[in-house]
């Protein structure tokens, strides 16, 4: 029974379209989608990655059938037959991948655009932010026609707020300073600084970064998200996290001979865990100023040489009865010296 070619062709590319399908949408390669944001992005890499799955197994397969049916015979001694050019197929082989570029581009500049790197807010001068800034920062000159002051206001660049969001402030605001080899997160509206990144799960969260030093980059492989953090010139994430959990914080760029360690953690908490969270780093900030308050209180250059050795003395088995007339017959030898 002989099966017309144009039938095995059409079996062959359909074979070739559902494994390619198949295989884009079930490759496991992306670690988990901790955000909202994830989801463009995964969308996006599947059908790339359905495209050149595609590509690969026409490549590939063009290549072992050519291998095989033109391979050379016994007995074969003379050249193939020459074959020149294919006008037909040439355009083919040109349209095809130039119009899959195309499309590629316009989807990913919409996938760009909902997850707000176009925001303006973001990424002009139509909003300024505060930026925080360490010692040593190389912090841009004011912009013409604006206030000079030491806030620094200047236009942040980065991805903003998504479409549906413009115009409205995040839930929740970071200030990240980036130095070698560390990340140092501030939360401004309630005053307090942490190591760590932490967030409330299905809030909307804002990160507003600048570098100390050189550039470097948050890099959150689960929230799909990468802005490089830059010396004088502020930058900006904005997410909605929607999973529990801990998630790596990494330095994406090449900053120094310690780069590889500037890794720190994103942790996503339950909202009742953020705030639970919040209220203890608030009561150890307290704390901690309550012990510098009594350190500074017990400086030695205000205590008496009694005052300062009385703990000593204890220490060392000295008798308090003993101090005492120690320090009665110093005083009395002080007057003494003071009458003659």
């Amino acid at each position: 029974m002989n099966i017309p070619s144009s039938i095995i062709t059409l079996l062959l590319g359909i074979g070739l379209t559902l494994v390619s399908l198949w295989y884009g949408q079930n490759h496991g390669l992306m670690p988990v989608a901790a955000s909202e944001e994830a989801a463009h992005i995964d969308g996006l890499f599947n059908a790339m990655m359905t495209i050149s799955v595609g590509l690969f197994l026409l490549v590939q397969g063009v290549i072992v059938y050519s291998a095989i049916k033109f391979r050379r015979r016994p007995g074969e001694l003379g050249d193939g037959a020459a074959i020149e050019g294919n006008v037909p197929l040439e355009i083919l082989w040109t349209a095809i991948p130039a119009a899959i570029v195309l499309w590629i581009s316009i989807y990913s500049f919409e996938i760009y655009n909902e997850m707000g790197g176009f925001d303006p807010s973001a990424n002009g001068a139509h909003a300024m932010h505060s930026m925080p800034s360490g010692k040593g920062s190389a912090m841009a000159a004011t912009m013409p026609g604006m206030p000079s002051s030491n806030s620094n206001l200047i236009a942040a660049i980065g991805v903003g707020a998504s479409p549906a969001n413009q115009g409205k402030a995040a839930a929740v605001n970071v200030n990240v300073l980036g130095l070698q080899y560390a990340w140092i997160f501030t939360y401004p509206d309630v005053n307090v600084t942490s190591g760590e990144l932490h967030v409330p799960v299905g809030k909307e969260v804002q990160l507003n970064m600048n570098a100390q030093d050189v550039i470097h980059a948050v890099w959150i492989p689960q929230l799909r998200l990468k802005q490089d953090v830059i010396p004088g010139t502020p930058t900006q994430l904005r997410f909605t996290t929607n999973k529990v959990g801990n998630y790596p914080l990494r330095c994406a760029e090449l900053c120094g001979g310690y780069h590889g360690s500037m890794v720190t953690r994103m942790i996503v908490h339950t909202p009742e865990e953020y705030d639970t969270w919040i209220a203890s780093q608030q009561q150890s900030t307290q704390a901690q100023a309550e012990v510098v308050k009594q350190t500074i209180a017990m400086n030695p250059a205000n205590l008496s040489t009694s005052k300062y050795l009385a703990p000593y003395a204890t220490e060392m088995g000295v008798q308090p009865e003993t101090i005492a007339h120690l320090h009665h017959d110093m005083k009395m030898l002080s007057i003494a010296s003071a009458t003659k």
